[in-house]
């Protein structure tokens, strides 16, 4: 049969559906026949229908259809019988939703399944006897059975034929429900001398192309005489009863009377056969006439029965009647719930109002039983639509933010309007995936570390930590130190940070007498793409370490020799003898020198400022004290452990320079019988004179060589020039500080070619030289003072 195809495309308003097309197909079409090009009449791109995995949605209904996605057409999947699918329900329709995802859309698709004449009207037994009497009145009425078709329209059952057609003739009557009530009609008297048995051939014909029939034997026995049928005390009878009622539960009595009396006046009842078999729903007592229930009833399969009974007397007249039984729905389904489409996780970023889940609800019972109303859970951020009737979507309502919540659990909770009302809920887990969103934050705003100097190179100083609120990748914190330079160094020189761990290292061990803090910038940067970073601020701060002496900076120590100070011996009590200066490179307390007099020839002459250093005098001078006076002062800082330093200073108690010079063999060789290490000294003297006298006559004798040899081999008539140095002079007087000793340098030659000659005096400038060996210093420099007031008389060294 050719198929016959009805499309149109409506274009809806709502959130998901894009479109609506409706097809009209013959049943019993072949398997994989071609129902229509969806794609092209819908608009949709094939290649739309692949990326957006679209397939259809078929609901209660098996699957009869299918999407062929490659070519965008709908295929018969199974045969379609339109009997079995819709039974007397018209239209026959499938009613199918093509969903495609990405982003999800919903087409709707009405199939429309004509009808095939593809079913003969058959009767539910092939026989019909009647026992009718002879005295039968003409007009008088026998009810036959009802063929049934299970084909509808045209091709339904349209016409009865009765043959042979000498006594009875067939009578259809139109009913409410569309059928036709057939009777079979006394037209001639019957005559059972004549005939007592009348066979009669129903026939039943459908209007479908070729016709096809059906037919049932009837057999008349002739009986005699009964004179009245059977009638029905209501032409139609109705009654009302609810869905799910048990079983035995009473629907109606009906009621019929017959005028004749004895066998012929009694009455039984019978329920007639139809298109359905009521019979297994309802039961009536064929003597008392009382309809009662023996099946299960749902409201949500038929809403109506019509039930035909039959009152037939003992002489086999009979009278039919109707039987309107009307369903009360009852609140016993709940509404059903299908995911028709959903997405696992969706971006933290999304656009308001994406569609994550779309849902079918139905409620199969009537009115306000029927009526179903879905919401979500509340501390969520998102919304339930209702696209079109019976659809729902699930869309974003406001920002997501993964890190307030990676998934949700989004219960929807379907409730219809019935009493009591009937719910059913189903939940859908959705996890948020990340986004690159967040840049790294540190714990703190800036850091600050000490580190004590001195440190090794490669010490862990302090840790920097930032956290970073996204997930795995996204996440992941890795530490850049960034370039700057500290006193014109770069950093990197200074210190290294751990790119995994955010660790600082010192890269070289630090002096807080060179640098004591410095700062630099950390970048954390996470491993998203685009990046996102942040930078802090860490300040390093050198802590110092006893790591030096204190040093003295006056009185100055050179060689062996030591600074001396003048005292005159009319000095009061507190007389400033001089004043040790030292300082300590170091800060804090390890710089807080203090200041002890450690050895002193007379401890009860002079003290020492614990803090200022300075050396005063703690009673009056005596004429009994010592000229030379030693003083051994140690500085020490306050570190742990402190570090410490010593001077010796060497005071003269005088006023003057000669009786200093007086005092000081005297002074010298007392001190030397004092010493315990006397003959150690007296032994090393005769060495050393053993020495210089040995050194003396060798340099004399190899002068005398070398001034022979030069006489012999060389003879020169240049002049000599003699040099005269200025005659020292020198005054004596002060307050306890000796004058300057002048140095002077003479040179003086005979031959230019031969020798060159330096005359010179040691002295040392604004100091009294005191050292073990003092007595033949002082000697010298009076004979070196003698020699150069002659003025012809130079010392000549070579």
């Amino acid at each position: 049969m050719r198929r016959q195809v009805l499309l149109f495309i409506l274009i809806t308003c709502a959130t998901v559906v894009f479109g609506q097309v409706s097809y009209s197909i013959p049943e019993e079409m072949e398997k994989g026949s071609l129902v229509c090009n969806v794609a092209q009449d819908l608009g949709v791109d094939l290649k739309r229908l692949k990326s957006g995995r679209a397939r259809i949605h078929s609901g209660d209904s098996a699957e009869y259809v299918e999407l062929n996605r490659d070519r965008g057409v709908l295929l018969i999947k199974e045969r379609i019988d339109r009997e079995t699918l819709c039974g007397e329900t018209t239209p026959c329709a499938l009613h199918l939703q093509m969903i495609v995802e990405n982003p999800m859309e919903l087409f709707r698709i009405t199939i429309e399944i004509t009808d095939m004449n593809d079913n003969a009207p058959s009767f539910a037994s092939s026989e019909k006897r009647f026992e009718i009497s002879e005295s039968t009145v003409i007009g008088s009425k026998f009810v036959l059975e009802k063929a049934i078709d299970a084909d509808i329209g045209e091709n339904g059952l349209q016409s009865y034929s009765l043959k042979p057609t000498n006594n009875f003739a067939l009578k259809l009557e139109n009913q409410a429900d569309g059928s036709k009530k057939v009777e079979m009609v006394l037209q001639k008297p019957l005559d059972r001398e004549q005939q007592e048995q009348i066979s009669l051939l129903l026939t039943a014909l459908d209007g479908g192309q070729p016709r096809m029939s059906g037919t049932m034997q009837i057999t008349v026995n002739v009986l005699d005489a009964n004179d009245n049928a059977p009638v029905f005390t209501k032409s139609l009878y109705k009654a009302t009863i609810t869905e799910n009622a048990p079983k035995g539960t009473s629907v109606l009595i009906v009621s019929a009377s017959d005028k004749d009396g004895g066998s012929n006046g009694e009455i039984s009842y019978a329920i007639s056969n139809s298109k359905r078999r009521l019979s297994d729903l309802f039961h009536i007592d064929r003597n008392t006439g009382k309809v009662i229930l023996i099946g299960e009833i749902d409201y949500e399969k038929a809403k109506l029965f019509q039930i035909d009974i039959e009152a037939i007397d003992n002489g086999g007249l009979s009278d039919s009647s109707k039987i309107l039984v009307d369903i009360i729905d009852v609140n016993d389904n709940s509404p059903q719930i299908k995911i028709l489409s959903k997405s696992d996780t969706i971006l933290e970023d999304s656009l308001d109002n994406t569609v994550t889940a779309m849902l079918s609800v139905n409620d199969p019972d009537s009115d306000r039983n029927g009526e179903v109303k879905c919401h979500i859970n509340d501390d969520i951020p998102f919304k339930i639509q209702n696209t079109m009737n019976g659809f729902y979507s699930i869309v974003t309502e406001v920002a997501l933010d993964r890190e307030a919540a990676s998934q949700y659990n989004i219960t929807v909770t379907c409730s219809d309007e019935g009493v009591p009302s009937l719910s059913s809920s189903v939940t859908l887990t959705l996890h948020i995936s990340d986004v690159n969103d967040n840049a790294p934050v540190f714990e703190r705003s800036s850091y600050e570390a000490y580190i004590v100097e001195n440190n090794t190179p490669g010490l862990s100083i302090f840790t920097v930590k930032a956290r970073d609120a996204d997930w795995n990748q996204n996440a992941r914190v890795s530490y850049i130190l960034e370039d700057s330079s500290v006193n014109g160094v770069p950093v990197s020189s200074y210190v290294s940070v751990s790119a995994d761990s955010g660790v600082i290292h010192a890269v070289r061990s630090f002096d807080y007498e060179q640098i004591k803090h410095f700062h630099f910038s950390v970048k954390a940067q996470d491993g998203g793409s685009p990046p996102l970073s942040s930078n802090v601020t860490v300040k390093i701060l050198i802590q110092d370490q006893n790591d030096n002496p204190p040093q003295v900076l006056y009185p100055v120590q050179t060689g062996g020799s030591v600074v001396g100070e003048m005292v005159p011996r009319s000095a009061d009590v507190g007389y400033l003898v001089s004043k040790v200066v030292a300082v300590d490179v170091d800060s804090g307390q390890n710089a807080w020198l203090s200041y002890k007099l450690q050895k002193a020839t007379d401890r009860a002459l002079f003290e020492v400022g614990l803090q200022n250093g300075e050396i005063r005098t703690i009673r009056q001078v005596t004429d009994k004290d010592a000229v030379n006076q030693k003083l051994t002062v140690i500085v020490e800082d306050n570190g742990q452990p402190s570090r410490s330093a010593t001077v010796i200073v060497n005071v003269a108690v005088a006023d003057s320079f000669s009786e200093v010079m007086s005092e000081f063999t005297d002074f010298k060789q007392d001190k030397e019988y004092n010493d315990n290490l006397t003959f150690y000294l007296v032994l090393a003297l005769a060495v050393v004179s053993f020495l210089f006298i040995t050194c003396l006559v060798v340099i004399i004798s190899v002068k005398i060589y070398r001034w022979r040899q030069s006489r012999v081999l060389y003879h020169s008539n240049l002049p000599v020039i003699p040099y005269y140095p200025p005659r020292y002079s020198d005054t004596l007087g002060g307050t306890g500080t000796l004058q300057h000793v002048y140095n002077y340098e003479v040179c003086r030659t005979t031959d230019s070619r031969k020798s060159d000659c330096k005359f010179g005096r040691a002295g040392s400038q604004n100091v009294l030289i005191m050292d073990p060996s003092s007595t033949a210093t002082m000697q010298r420099m009076q004979s070196e003072k003698n020699i150069l007031d002659e003025p012809d008389s130079p010392l000549e060294v070579c």
